[in-house]
């Protein structure tokens, strides 16, 4: 050895003991004076090497793999373990019966027994112990649950008598007689029983989050006690790699939302594999979790692993968990006890004389922390304690934990819906269930009698926190909807020109200051508000913040300053379309959850609604919210310069997917004013469960005042704006939104060429569609005594030809074009948007008036009305090429 290499071993070897005197030091310090202590004074060497300019580069967000709660800091638990293992094994079985029996009828409705059996453990200690509902003195917590886990839900609550065995036993099959049970939770299809949906996965992050802000944003604003109430959300390890997830946890740390637990099931397998075969799903987590600010709880070992971490001094337990890999940890779940210990121990003698105090069958059976009642009790404890910031717990189990070896953490255990009798027989007294070998054969249900301990106990623990969860109450007060005098100015008209996106604002901002009615309203904005003109709201009626305003704004001296405040109104979300699609959701199922009647205003580019986020949208449907989504900048044409990813001419045709949703395209301000004083009281007065789109355009035109007796026209989709007289050739134009002016235009076109027109309003083209449906099903059903739709009925003594005209697709007046007893003409805005001034765009989509006129003219001549010495005339003067490229292809 020569004299370098003894210097590098003497420098390692004082390196050594210094390391131990430090660590000695160290240890000393958490002993004397205490953990708090101990942090302290590793944050104080930190912050002062920072100020001498060292840095420290590597990662410090992860913690080892290990429980972050030790046992010593554990509560004891306050339950019967045995009585509760009974329970959930009971609740295990009957939830892997729905699923079998729902499959052996032969109708092939599937279904999923892993997950629920994975989170089993999880769920009863909330049940028994955490998850609490509305009561005097509580605010009642919302639980949202992994939707493959439904089973698991419902067959606890059959066990409280709250399902039927009909119901249970027709799981997937909601159209049998006595009932059936949803696949997943909809509010929509249960709405007594749960809360809120979670079965398109990635959603039920921003819907939590943004759930527990809105719950501060009521108690900030007055409209609901601060007397707690918790959001509990369970979601899946590889439901993380869903974008909404982490791409909303930022919010929940800015808002301080402590009444937020996020639970994530680490099964370490997706639906098809593990989710990080060659990483760590959990300290991945973990770095996310920890570096947007949230309190980071992890449970990944049983009990039984105490005692060896006890023993492990040097670390070298620790060293193996942290060095494997998920993928691993798959394998081990699935090996036996001999092959588990020679792969864990890896050749290492020491961790093979720490591992010797297990036989085989103990290192076989050790459990994960996710099923230990006593760590996980420990973990909603501290996260129910937690205050400041919200708390995500990220729990490690086994998918199928429980249901043998043909399942149980396989890669196939997600789609194992089926087992043989062997199987089921096994599961069975695996889990103690008392059926005979044939009953549990047949997977028949089981039920414990109303006096027996399991039941007495699953009673009393559910009526100490209030009651029964999930469940869906709305026990919110109704409101009186405004008279239509409210929207005077528009009502009456303005020959001043205004878009109808200002004339929504001026709207929104009579409603504000409405003294019944304006404490409900809540705008919500994403970051376009000065865009929609909404500014003037700002110093009026503030934009809320957790924190309220701790700066002086740039503009602080000008008559319309940002201002933020704690019990703001407004809710401008940041450029997060997403995120505010769950502020509208939460608050527009604020009267089922809060119990307080809010009527979300959400405005946005419309083209950014349907095509960005109409997932939510959906959720919003299942949700049964209510409230008004605001489609700004309406139209492909309208929105000049934007180009092809602003110009929205399709989202009134998406609009038209969702059930109870009513859409319009308002042409002017009074029809307007009639739609949304008409939706406050469908919804908010005769509590229908429907919500509302409307688009809004920022072309500025003069607004007229409302005729008479057009209000039902306005609301049913369409009326007659201007009648023609009698004389000459007959012409309906139809119109709606901005291109109304076209129409209006085109009117005057055609009186050159002898043709008079009828103008007709279309305010939706969906609400038409819908009705003359209904009509069409009541005929068919009731051939005998056929109706007349609505179309049919106005347009019945009608003579001359329709053209309808519109800023979407030219399939959204194609839908209602057979009920009309004339030929229709449609012109839409079929293909991309363009960068282009609005009066080229119109040209170039032929939606203009010339196009329209000329439409008109071209039908007369098809029905021998018209002569083709007047159409040839009207070509040249109105410039319309003979052919041309079509825009749908441009």
């Amino acid at each position: 050895m020569n004299n370098i290499q003894i210097q590098h071993s003497l420098d390692a070897e004082e390196k050594g003991l210094e390391n131990a005197e430090w660590i000695e030091a160290l240890e000393y310090l958490r002993r004397e004076q205490g953990e708090d202590r101990s942090r302290e004074m590793l944050r104080l060497l930190q912050d002062h090497l920072l100020k001498q300019g060292v840095t420290l580069p590597e990662a410090t967000l992860n913690t080892p793999y290990r429980n972050t709660i030790p046992p010593h800091q554990q509560s004891g638990y306050p339950g019967n373990i045995e009585l509760e293992q009974k329970i959930e094994n009971i609740i295990r079985w009957n939830a892997m019966a729905m699923v079998l029996k729902a499959n052996e009828d032969g109708s092939g409705v599937g279904g999923h027994v892993a997950t629920y059996q994975s989170a089993a453990t999880a769920l009863e200690v909330g049940f028994h112990h955490w998850f609490r509902k509305h009561s005097e003195s509580y605010g009642g917590d919302i639980l949202m649950v992994q939707a493959h886990a439904a089973p698991g839900i419902y067959a606890r609550a059959y066990l409280e008598n709250r399902l039927s065995e009909q119901q249970v036993n027709n799981f997937r099959r909601e159209l049998q007689s006595g009932g059936g049970l949803p696949s997943y939770p909809h509010p929509r299809r249960l709405p007594d029983f749960w809360q809120l949906p979670t079965a398109s996965m990635g959603l039920s992050t921003p819907s939590a989050i943004y759930q527990a802000r809105f719950m501060k944003y009521l108690e900030n604003r007055g409209l609901k006690p601060d007397n707690g109430g918790k959001v509990w959300c369970f979601i899946g390890d590889g439901e993380s790699d869903e974008p909404e997830v982490l791409g909303t946890i930022n919010m929940a740390t800015r808002e301080n939302l402590d009444n937020l637990v996020m639970v994530v099931n680490c099964n370490l397998q997706r639906l098809d594999g593990p989710v990080r075969g060659n990483g760590k799903i959990i300290q991945e987590l973990e770095r996310s979790y920890r570096g947007a600010g949230w309190n980071v709880i992890k449970v990944i070992w049983g009990s039984e692993w105490d005692e060896l971490f006890s023993r492990d001094r040097d670390g070298l337990l620790q060293a193996r968990m942290d060095r494997a890999v998920d993928g691993d940890y798959q394998f081990y779940t699935v090996s036996d006890g001999h092959t588990v210990r020679e792969h864990w121990i890896d050749g290492d003698e020491r961790l093979a004389e720490l591992m010797k105090t297990l036989n085989n069958d103990e290192i076989r059976v050790i459990r994960r922390g996710g099923h230990d009642r006593k760590k996980l009790y420990a973990a909603f404890e501290r996260a129910a304690q937690a205050t400041g910031r919200p708390t995500v717990i990220l729990m490690k189990t086994v998918k199928g934990e429980g249901m043998g070896a043909s399942a149980e953490g396989q890669n196939t255990a997600h789609q194992k819906k089926q087992f043989s009798a062997e199987e089921r027989i096994a599961i069975g007294k695996r889990f103690g269930i008392p059926l005979t070998d044939e009953q549990m054969a047949k997977a028949e249900l089981y039920k414990p009698a109303e006096d027996s301990p399991e039941a007495q106990y699953l009673h009393q623990h559910r009526q100490s926190l209030g009651g029964y969860l999930p469940s869906r109450e709305v026990r919110c007060q109704r409101l009186t909807a405004p008279p239509l005098s409210l929207f005077k100015v528009a009502i009456e008209g303005t020959k001043r020109e205004q878009s109808t996106t200002m004339a929504f604002v001026r709207m929104l901002a009579a409603m504000l200051k409405d003294k019944e009615l304006g404490k409900y309203i809540v705008p919500i904005v994403p970051d376009e508000a000065r865009t929609f003109g909404m500014e003037s709201l700002f110093k009026q009626f503030g934009i809320y913040s957790s924190e309220g305003q701790k700066y002086k704004p740039v503009d602080a001296s000008s008559l319309l300053p940002y201002k933020e405040a704690k019990d703001g109104q407004l809710l401008q979300e940041g450029i997060c379309e997403a995120g505010a699609m769950a502020s509208f959701l939460a608050a527009g199922t604020a009267y089922a959850n809060f119990a307080v009647p809010m009527i979300p205003f959400y405005i946005f580019y419309s083209i950014f609604g349907f095509q960005r986020v109409g997932d939510m949208i959906w959720s919003c449907a299942d949700s049964m919210a209510k409230g008004f989504l605001m489609g700004g900048t309406a139209g492909r044409t309208t929105l000049n310069g934007e180009g092809l990813q602003h110009q929205d001419g399709h989202s009134h045709v998406i609009a038209s997917t969702v059930p109870n949703m009513r859409s319009y395209d308002p042409a002017f301000a009074y029809e307007l004013a009639v739609i949304v004083r008409d939706g406050i009281e469908r919804m908010y007065q005769n509590d229908e469960n429907i919500f509302y789109y409307l688009t809004l355009y920022n072309q500025n035109y003069p607004m007229p005042a409302m005729p008479e007796g057009v209000e039902e026209g306005i609301l049913k989709g369409m009326y007659r704006y201007q009648k023609s007289d009698s004389t000459g050739q007959k012409v309906h134009l139809l119109g709606s939104g901005s291109l109304m002016q076209e129409v209006l235009k085109a009117a005057e076109i055609l009186q050159g060429y002898g043709c008079n027109a009828d103008i007709w309003s279309v305010t939706s083209y969906n609400e038409l569609l819908r009705q003359a449906q209904q009509v069409e099903r009541q005929n068919m059903l009731t051939p005998e005594v056929p109706e007349q739709n609505y179309i049919q009925q106005m347009m019945a003594d009608e003579q001359g030809i329709v053209v309808a005209c519109s800023d979407f697709m030219k399939s959204l007046p194609t839908s209602i074009a057979r009920w009309f007893p004339q030929p229709v003409v449609a012109l839409g805005t079929d293909g991309f948007g363009l960068s282009e001034s609005r009066p080229d765009l119109r040209d170039h989509f032929e939606v203009d008036a010339r196009y329209i006129a000329w439409s008109a003219l071209a039908g007369l001549y098809r029905a021998g009305s018209l002569s083709q010495d007047v159409l040839i005339q009207a070509r040249t003067e109105l410039n319309i090429p003979e052919s041309k490229s079509d825009p749908a292809s441009f």
